[in-house]
């Protein structure tokens, strides 16, 4: 027999909300089950241990995330704009999921491991699609010719898990999303000062008019 897709959801809901209240080593099976109305034994059923449990959960959002932007980006001009809407589509997510904002601070922090993970490979796939964007504005000169896709998309990323992980342990900022136009605005413009226009000085040489000799 199958395994209920159902009932895999609320444990994965249920681990998600005893992970962010009380932590990876604090939280229990049992709480989980509890919290899932299942039993323990059914836990063991979907997940082998509380560690892939945790590290289904991120995969979880992130294949949803994939198909959203896949919907989405399709009908977005422009690779600046794709990678803008990407951008405030990940604030949205860790906004409107505190909780699962929590558990990724967690990963983030504390595992090595999930980087050997089939579910890590998920959330590669994520990577790679920001990364093809990039290069393919590049290929097209929307972007300019020099730049390195990779760390272009470490800058972006790396500066909202920056972002969730600090509002996780600090409470700030208070709203993610009031984040997004400062990071896409130092994402394409960076931080230098625009050099100051200089005036245009215009000089105008008068020839006096030669007096007739003759």
């Amino acid at each position: 027999m199958g395994k209920n897709p159902t009932k895999r959801m609320a444990i994965l809901n249920s681990a998600e909300h005893i992970f962010a209240e009380r932590g990876f080593h604090e939280a229990t099976i049992s709480e989980i089950a509890a919290g899932a109305n299942v039993s323990d034994a059914t836990i063991y059923e979907y997940f082998p241990s509380k560690e892939a449990l945790l590290f289904a959960i991120p995969a979880e959002y992130s294949l949803k995330f994939q198909m959203g932007n896949r919907h989405i980006l399709k009908y977005i001009k422009g690779q600046k704009n794709k990678l803008r809407a990407i951008i405030y589509r990940l604030l949205e997510l860790y906004e409107d999921n505190p909780e699962y904002a929590n558990v990724t601070a967690m990963i983030l922090k504390t595992s090595r491991k999930f980087t050997e993970t089939a579910e890590y490979e998920v959330i590669r796939e994520s990577a790679r699609m920001m990364r093809e964007i990039i290069e393919e504005g590049i290929a097209n000169g929307e972007f300019r010719p020099n730049l390195n896709p990779v760390i272009v998309r470490s800058m972006m990323v790396g500066t909202i898990d920056n972002l969730v992980v600090r509002k996780a342990i600090l409470g700030k900022p208070e709203n993610l999303m009031e984040q997004a136009e400062s990071i896409i605005d130092v994402l394409f413009n960076g931080v230098l000062q625009p050099p100051a226009e200089e005036g245009i000085n215009i000089h105008l040489t008068l020839d006096q008019p030669k007096k007739d000799e003759s």
